[in-house]
């Protein structure tokens, strides 16, 4: 171990030794001491020399590795902000695309859709996160960058752009099985999310159903969608900090009122 000063701990101590055994006697001593005081010099410089003999600290073993920040048996803390960690995030199911006549029209984070870029749409996952699409059945994988929002279809999971499906061979079939995986991005689970309970092309109908279910659940919207085939009026429940809570929500939904829900990711 070393001091600030690079200064050895074993050197300290005996540079003062050193330095007051080289300091002259100032006493004159008596003629018949001198024998003794020559005999005394002898033995102390015999013990001094293995006294002040020193060998350097061991150094550790470079191959030894430093020890971990946090215990090896769980992960470190989460950081709310922190972003996506690659292949965190892992989804299977079923991938559809869309193309005309939804090209040219804006997404649902406000860009123009260009079915001819690697996009995709998903319900949850937030806007500019990056996904690794696998076809299972034939092992092809293709990246994409998540800016709208869909699908809302019972049992399907991402729609893809149309070269994105192209990129994997499902055009044809029209779906596939599919695994999805976080390469990069904002963190998953960060934001706020609720359930999708109905969509109307009659603002009125929407309002309706709101009005009934706000007498007995608490933060139920009504959201507009811009879609080809005109204005949709989507009705919504809950705010909720986690998705594991918002589909706690939809599975009471649909038990308690018989509704097909979505869990949604809440971005206004």
């Amino acid at each position: 171990m070393t001091p600030a000063n690079g200064q050895s701990f074993f050197d300290a101590p005996f540079k003062g030794r050193f330095s007051a055994a080289k300091e002259p006697a100032r006493r004159v001593l008596p003629r018949f001491f001198t024998p003794l005081l020559m005999i005394a010099f002898a033995v102390l410089g015999g013990c001094s020399h293995h006294t002040y003999t020193s060998h350097p600290p061991a150094q550790a073993p470079s191959a030894q590795p430093s020890p971990p920040p946090y215990p090896p048996s769980g992960p470190p803390p989460a950081v709310e902000r922190q972003p996506a960690v690659p292949g965190q995030y892992v989804e299977e199911g079923v991938a559809s695309w869309y193309g005309v006549p939804f090209d040219g029209r804006r997404t649902s984070n406000g860009e123009i859709y260009d079915m001819h870029q690697f996009t995709a749409a998903h319900r949850t996952l937030p806007f500019g996160a990056i996904v690794r699409v696998t076809n299972l059945r034939n092992g092809k994988q293709i990246q994409v960058r998540i800016n709208d929002r869909g699908p809302f279809a019972a049992n399907r999971i991402i729609d893809l752009s149309l070269s994105a499906a192209q990129a994997i061979e499902m055009v044809g079939p029209g779906t596939a099985q599919v695994r999805l995986e976080i390469v990069g991005g904002p963190n998953p689970n960060v934001g706020f999310f609720g359930v999708q309970v109905g969509a109307f092309q009659l603002q009125e109908n929407a309002e309706r159903l709101r009005a009934q279910l706000a007498a007995r659940y608490s933060a139920v919207t009504v959201a507009t969608y811009d879609s080809p085939n005109g204005l949709f009026y989507r009705v919504r429940v809950g705010r909720v900090p986690t998705q594991a809570a918002a589909q706690q929500l939809a599975d009471q939904l649909h038990a308690n009122e018989q509704f097909t829900t979505f869990v949604v990711r809440l971005d206004d």
